[in-house]
């Protein structure tokens, strides 16, 4: 947990000073996002089916596995759109404050 936090502690204002860097992290992120979304919808739907016409027949198939590998990648989605959504809020304040500020928050 402290190390966690004192990544963040850094990591913000480090994308404060180079929004040039944190533009790019956006969209890289947004479009991460956006890959694995997609894709899992159509994964988890196929899934789901599979499950739902075989019944526990398709657990030693490794369709058990790969339902929780889905899983995780939904939640390393939600870590690319949460990257993304803070990111978007520097740039928001970057582009919108009146003039220079401390960015050491």
């Amino acid at each position: 947990m402290v190390g966690r936090v004192f990544v963040l502690n850094r990591l913000k204002p480090w994308l404060y000073r180079h929004y040039g860097c944190t533009f790019v992290l956006t969209g890289l992120s947004f479009f991460a996002f956006g890959a694995l979304s997609l894709n899992l919808i159509y994964l988890l739907k196929t899934n789901v089916e599979l499950f739902l016409d075989y019944g526990d027949m398709v657990i030693e198939d490794g369709a058990l596995l790969q339902l929780l590998q889905l899983l995780g990648y939904g939640y390393l989605s939600l870590a690319f759109y949460l990257l993304f959504k803070a990111c978007e809020h520097i740039l928001v304040i970057r582009l919108t404050e009146d003039g220079p500020a401390d960015h050491e928050r």
